[in-house]
């Protein structure tokens, strides 16, 4: 029988340990006996800990990785997969927005041969009108943006992986952790399962779901594209052209005795103008130099504090 790790990054989620193992336990022994669960998870005050801790020793396939600071959720799923050993690996959330009832789907995709399965969000249902549009609109800034890069519409983490797949990913050295877009960037044969997300099964999400978003959608175009560069260039090269535009019409008035009727404004609008698409080109250079500075300090991505349930 395959043997099938889940990997589910967790922070302060004491209510959701218990329900999550309840519903996806069963699910997972009706697959196969030979399975894991993989908590990564960030260290915190409250007893996730102690109830990871309760389970694993009720039932020594239930394992947990606790880092020595937090790392954040990014981190959290790549060391989850680096100490996965499964045939199949599946990256799940653990408040129960990702429902476990998928899991038997998931698997038969995989057993049809697709690599990644991932699951698609059927509609916006649950999320206010600033997150939708911001997820409508960095998605498809994405797609015409990252550089041959196939990003789905509507996904998280939420995905099953085969083990090639895994390993693949894990020899991407990236230090931004955006999943999406390293398995995009892996291909093989891909394919989807629609869902309803539900609601959250107990506390309150630990992330900023605009700001993160946000973050998320930088990542998605910065590293994985070099377009907003070139975007960059198109712009100072028309404003360029612009302003030799105006130069010419000023000299032809000047020659002609016509006085120019917008006077100061235009030079104020001017100024505007080029110190916007100058911090914006400086902003966006930064934002390319931030992400080199990163790699090229080769710091480890996460540092594991203790290893419950592993041989290594």
């Amino acid at each position: 029988m395959s043997l099938i790790s889940i990997v589910v990054p967790t922070f302060r989620e004491e209510g959701n340990i218990q329900p999550f193992l309840e519903r996806v336990i069963p699910i997972l022994q009706r697959q196969s006996p030979n399975f894991e669960v993989i908590f990564a998870m960030d260290p915190s005050r409250d007893r996730t800990r102690e109830m990871i801790i309760q389970a694993h020793e009720k039932d020594p396939r239930i394992k947990c990785i606790e880092f020595s600071r937090r790392f954040g959720q990014p981190m959290a799923t790549l060391a989850g997969l680096q100490y996965s050993t499964g045939d199949v690996v599946v990256v799940m959330d653990v408040d129960l927005q990702d429902p476990p009832e998928l899991l038997p789907e998931m698997i038969a995709k995989w057993q049809e041969g697709f690599d990644v399965v991932y699951a698609q969000r059927k509609s916006h249902k649950g999320q206010n009108l600033i997150y939708r549009l911001t997820s409508i609109l960095g998605y498809k800034l994405i797609r015409t943006m990252a550089q041959g890069l196939e990003i789905p519409e509507n996904t998280g983490d939420f995905r099953l992986m085969s083990r090639r797949v895994v390993d693949e990913v894990l020899k991407l050295r990236e230090t931004h952790g955006f999943l999406r877009g390293m398995v995009a960037l892996v291909g093989y044969r891909q394919t989807s399962v629609l869902f309803e997300r539900p609601p959250r099964h107990s506390g309150r999400s630990n992330y900023n779901r605009f700001f993160g978003s946000l973050k998320i959608g930088v990542n998605g175009l910065i590293c994985f594209s070099t377009y907003p560069l070139t975007l960059t260039m198109f712009f100072g090269f028309t404003v360029a052209a612009l302003s030799f535009l105006l130069a010419f019409v000023y000299g032809i008035m000047k020659l002609r005795g016509v006085p120019f009727p917008l006077g100061n404004p235009t030079i104020v609008i001017l100024v505007l103008l080029l110190s916007g698409v100058q911090l914006i080109s400086v902003g966006i250079l930064g934002e390319y130099i931030g992400r080199i500075y990163d790699e090229v300090k080769r710091r480890p991505r996460f540092i594991i504090d203790r290893a419950i349930g592993f041989n290594k």
